[in-house]
């Protein structure tokens, strides 16, 4: 059975059958904060609730047309994509994007049924905007803390030690205050770097619901001057570093590979069993000639493995919209390009 779940469903025995933070109750709360709908679909075997689907739905500016996201679920079945094409058709979506948690296997690419694939009325397509990166680095949690310092690489066991000898601390403040310093350490950064995401509201809304459940907030400090900070998430078992930021000042302190070393301890001492990096370059990537090339090589440092996803795909509700829509999107950014 497949169907709606609504917003007076047992958040608890949700969760327990989410995959992943940003298919958390919470985070589907955060979204409708942020004016986004949401809509959470969920999969029944033996009448108990197996998997969910929440999708944000983003309207296409002066139309009535929406575009639906769905990140990091399961493998949605046919029976799903199916339902999932019907929401779709009723909440006037040109396409569902969607970038399952699911890993590639030895030369598999692609875990898309073939029969999805061809099929005239449920066209799904590899997308050609991906939102998440394929590849990220994952740690795994489940040596002990000796068996994890004996797995990095040694400049960066270095690096922890000399920052740990020069006096730098790390202090866990998951609390409003600490929110704070992160937020500003994180915003100078994204300037720094021309990074331009999410805006402050958005990062504050995200907090205020994922705080004291799922969100921790690690500060790096020297001489109580914070120099580096890490929103970390936990959820079911696995940690996650989605967001961080960091001082300009003090560069030799190494309070990074100290903060990481802690986020580390931080998660596995939360009962997680392996730390996701969120992102990555590829292995082997000339990482001289790439803005990811600085945090690559800072994540590979701990002992990591790649893991590469199945990627991103497009499920077309509206072919012709969708072709216009794509084109509309190629366009926008050669002219971004060329800015």
């Amino acid at each position: 059975m497949i169907n709606i779940i609504s917003d007076t469903f047992d958040r608890e025995l949700y969760n327990n059958a989410a995959h992943h933070p940003l298919q958390s109750w919470e985070w589907g709360q955060a979204r409708l904060e942020t004016g986004v709908n949401v809509i959470r679909v969920g999969e029944y075997k033996d009448n108990h609730l197996h998997n969910v689907f929440q999708m944000t739905l983003h309207p296409v500016p002066h139309t009535k047309w929406k575009i639906g996201y769905l990140p990091r679920s399961v493998m949605p079945s046919i029976k799903v994509i199916e339902f999932l094409f019907e929401v779709g058709r009723e909440h006037n979506l040109i396409f569902i994007k969607l970038e399952p948690y699911i890993s590639v296997i030895g030369n598999q690419y692609s875990v898309i049924s073939p029969e999805l694939m061809t099929d005239n009325r449920q066209q799904i397509v590899k997308s050609k905007h991906p939102l998440f990166p394929d590849w990220t680095q994952i740690l795994d949690l489940n040596g002990t803390v000796d068996e994890l310092l004996k797995k990095m690489k040694s400049k960066t066991r270095y690096n922890i030690r000399l920052a740990t000898k020069k006096g730098v601390t790390v202090k866990e403040q998951s609390d409003d205050q600490g929110f704070e310093v992160f937020l500003k350490l994180y915003f100078d950064t994204c300037e720094r770097q021309h990074y331009y995401g999410h805006d402050e509201k958005y990062h504050r809304i995200i907090w205020e619901n994922l705080k004291n459940k799922i969100t921790h907030i690690l500060i790096a400090y020297y001489k109580d001057e914070p120099l580096a900070a890490y929103e970390l998430f936990n959820f079911r078992n696995r940690f996650y570093y989605p967001y961080g930021g960091s001082s300009i000042k003090h560069r030799e302190m190494m309070a990074s590979n100290l903060l990481m070393w802690e986020a580390i301890k931080l998660g596995k001492n939360l009962g997680a069993k392996e730390f996701d990096m969120w992102g990555s370059l590829p292995p082997n990537s000339d990482t001289s000639k790439n803005d990811w090339g600085g945090f690559t090589r800072f994540k590979e440092g701990y002992g990591t493995k790649y893991k590469q996803f199945i990627g991103s795909y497009d499920l077309v509700v509206k072919p012709a919209l969708y072709k216009i829509y794509t084109l509309a999107h190629q366009l926008r950014s050669v002219y971004l390009g060329m800015k």
